[in-house]
């Protein structure tokens, strides 16, 4: 079973198009059985999807920055486990 540091990851690299299907479905299965790392990624999901809303579609870079902001100012789910 993956970490939930390793699902950070993972999550990044599923929105990325990324994934084989087993690592998808262990990614799944962590997802079912840790709210925390499933709150990281609906949080994920909204935030890139309100900076599309913002202005034309963000650069690569602008994306990176926003993950590397939101990976510095919290500390991951597991953190708090």
């Amino acid at each position: 079973m993956l970490s939930c540091k390793e699902v950070v990851v993972e999550i990044e690299r599923r929105l990325d198009g990324e994934l084989s299907w087993r690592a998808r479905m262990a990614l799944r299965m962590h997802l079912l059985m840790c709210r925390h790392c499933g709150r990281y990624e609906r949080q994920l999901k909204l935030l890139l999807a309100g900076l599309q809303r913002l202005h034309s579609p963000a650069t690569d870079a602008e994306v990176q920055q926003v993950l590397d902001a939101v990976n510095a100012a919290d500390p991951g789910p597991s953190s708090r486990l």
